[in-house]
């Protein structure tokens, strides 16, 4: 299998959409995951991996603790403005509403539920850093939302049950 048949394999795995959040000397940073899961309910832990040649992983590298925000149905926009290189450096947080943490990183406002971590391990993994935090905090909000999803190589949303 080469790479391209490998990503158009893994584009048929449906995942959520989160922005993870950061604050490092007062600068607020966040970024576009689907790489995210659970890994462990003791201790509660989770694990967010990301490319090691961008300024996210520069980010996660530096901070002490980060928020993982999951997206409600309508919530693209949110997500793609995280994503785009358009947007990187500075104040990436910059009119989005939000609010300060636990651990001091920016929790969402609006989105389906937030998980507040302390940075517990980086393991690698190929040409991405594997991020285990260990859950301080969180937060689910409305359940009458729908997810937003990504499912081969677009945005799709899931109505709630």
């Amino acid at each position: 299998m080469n790479v391209s048949d490998f990503r158009r394999a893994m584009g048929n795995f449906a995942t959520g959409v989160a922005v993870v959040t950061t604050v490092r000397k007062g600068r607020r940073y966040g970024f576009t995951v689907n790489s995210l899961t659970a890994l462990s309910l003791d201790p509660l832990l989770l694990l967010v991996c990301v490319d090691r040649r961008g300024e996210a992983h520069r980010e996660m590298e530096a901070c002490d603790a980060f928020a993982v925000n999951i997206l409600a149905a309508g919530q693209q926009e949110l997500s793609e403005h995280f994503a785009s290189r358009e947007t990187s450096g500075g104040e990436r947080l910059a009119g989005i509403s939000c609010r300060p943490g636990k651990t001091g990183a920016p929790l969402l406002d609006g989105v389906l539920a937030t998980i507040e971590c302390v940075k517990a391990d980086r393991l690698e993994g190929g040409d991405h850093s594997i991020f285990v935090g260990r859950v301080e905090a969180g937060a689910v909000g409305s359940e009458e939302e729908g997810a937003l999803l990504y499912f081969r190589g677009g945005y799709r949303t899931l109505d709630p049950p």
